[in-house]
This record gives structure tokens, C-alpha cells and sequence, in this order.
């Protein structure tokens, strides 16, 4: 994987503000950005629930924006393109080049940068909105992410944000453990860590409604692979790989599951994600 250093991104000619300080990015960004970039040309028919709780962010934006907006995470671009049908100035970022690389080439007449959520590659004051769906979780500094989108935003700018929260996978941690398979380290900060973060940065928080999304899968292996083939899988360390006799052994355990987590119409993965709406003061 080529991971570019971040470059400070000029939206419009006349708008001047502060450059984002230079860091390296961490070893986890690097996993992160090399898992996803891997999953790039399935994401979108893979991911599902994704786009199910995308759907309700973009849902959750006025019909209409004509101001500009930076969707943080753009993955493939979907949601950039969503953004933009809405009117947006729009610029896409993501940490993952092969997530970039398709988007390039899958809406040409969008602008696309590199970058990380705690290293946004633009600069200070120059969006109306900030846009994130189902990418925050990955980020292990919510302080960081907040004092960034803070920087980025104009005086009185907004988010709209869809984060995963821990909790997230609850049946399949439990599955695991029934099945004694070692824990997956998938370690994703609380809804109480982000407001706090939030409120740190100076925003205003005006909505925080935090749901349940469940994914349902015929078995194993299919709710494996939703996983699996958008990326979050990668974020477990190869010694955490499944034999074929530990699938046997997850699929029975997550058949013994109580009857709430695997109904007769497939066995559940659920996602715990608060939407948040953020006002800069």
C-alpha cells in the first residue's frame, strides 16, 4: 500500500486558514487504511447495514445543501455522490487509497483527498458541513477527531455523524466465548466518549439518538464475510484467524445463542451507531 503524507486541500481560491499541523500517521491507521483498501472493489455490494445506516444520515440533512461539505470516510465514494445530488460543494476523504482509487474512477467529477479523521488534509474554517457514516469507530482518538472537525468547520457549520459503537458484535463475542475461540480485539470508543469529546471541542450538541441496527445472515460463514468483505475484519490480528474446525465450533455456539439473538430467520449481528448532530458555536 502507497499511504501519501496528508496535503493541505484549498477548497476555494479566495478562502485562507490555517494548515493542519504534520504527523505520522500511527501503525493501527496503517492496518486500517491497507484492510479497507483491500475491500474496495466489494464494499458497496457487501455492505449492507452500512448503507442502511448511511441511508438514515443523509436522511437525517436537509433535503437540500448548497454549501460545502467534507464527507470524512468516503470509502467509495457512494455517499460523496448522495451529497453532492443534495446540491454540496462536496470533497471526499479517506485514509484507504484503494477506497480512493475506486471512487476516483467511479465519480470523476468529484473531488477526492487523502487523509485521516484525526489529520484532516484541509484547511481551518472552509466547511459548511461535515459528513460521516460508519467510519469514526476505526479512530482511537475521539478528542483528536472532534478538535479536528472543530478546526475544519466555519463559525456556526454542522456535522452530521453515524459512529459504531462498542457494544457492536455482541453476538459474536458471546458465540466466541460459548465456543472458547479467543476474543476479537474490535475496540471502538462509547457514545459517552464522543459527546465528551464533542463538548470538549466546543461544539453544541443539538441531537444524539443512538440505535440498534441488526444485520441477519442464513449462517456462519455469510455473517462472517459481512465482516470480512468490508474491511472490519482486518482489524483482528492474524492470530485471531478461524481454522475450519473453530467455524464449526462458532456456528453450533451461535446456534445455542438465546432465541432473541438467532431467530429462525438467520442468525443476528448487531450495530450499535449514535447519530449525532454537531453545531460549531
Amino acid at each position: 500500500m502507497n499511504l501519501i503524507p496528508p496535503q493541505p486541500v484549498a477548497i476555494s481560491n479566495d478562502k485562507i486558514g490555517t494548515e493542519p499541523t504534520t504527523k505520522t500517521p500511527s501503525a493501527h491507521t496503517y492496518t486500517i487504511a491497507d484492510k479497507f483498501s483491500r475491500a474496495a472493489t466489494q464494499y458497496d455490494k457487501k455492505a449492507n447495514i452500512q448503507q442502511c445506516i448511511a441511508t438514515a444520515a443523509l436522511n437525517n440533512l436537509p433535503a437540500s445543501i448548497a454549501h460545502k461539505v467534507l464527507d470524512v470516510g468516503c470509502g467509495t465514494g457512494r455517499h460523496t455522490q448522495s451529497l453532492f445530488e443534495k446540491g454540496a460543494e462536496v470533497t471526499g476523504v479517506d485514509i484507504a487509497d484503494g477506497m480512493l482509487a475506486f471512487a476516483r474512477q467511479s465519480y470523476p467529477h468529484l473531488h477526492f483527498a487523502q487523509g485521516s479523521a484525526e489529520q484532516l488534509p484541509v484547511l481551518s474554517s472552509t466547511f459548511d458541513w461535515v459528513f460521516s457514516s460508519m467510519a469514526l469507530q476505526w479512530c482511537p482518538a475521539p478528542e483528536q477527531v472532534a478538535q479536528e472537525f472543530y478546526r475544519v468547520l466555519n463559525k456556526g457549520g454542522q456535522a452530521e455523524l453515524a459512529i459504531m459503537l462498542d457494544g457492536s458484535f455482541a453476538e459474536l463475542h458471546k458465540a466466541r466465548a460459548l465456543a472458547r475461540l479467543h476474543p476479537v480485539n474490535i475496540a471502538m470508543p462509547s457514545a459517552a466518549q464522543w459527546l465528551t469529546a464533542f463538548l470538549h471541542a466546543g461544539f453544541r450538541v443539538s441531537r444524539l439518538i443512538t440505535k440498534v441496527y441488526v444485520d441477519k445472515h442464513k449462517g456462519i460463514m455469510p455473517l462472517l464475510g459481512s465482516i470480512k468483505h468490508v474491511g472490519a475484519g482486518g482489524t483482528a490480528s492474524p492470530a485471531q484467524s478461524l481454522t475450519k474446525r473453530d467455524i464449526t465450533k462458532l456456528d453450533l455456539a451461535y446456534r445455542n445463542l438465546p432465541h432473541e439473538e438467532q431467530q429462525e430467520n438467520g442468525l443476528h449481528l448487531s450495530y450499535h451507531v449514535s447519530h449525532f448532530r454537531l453545531e460549531k458555536l
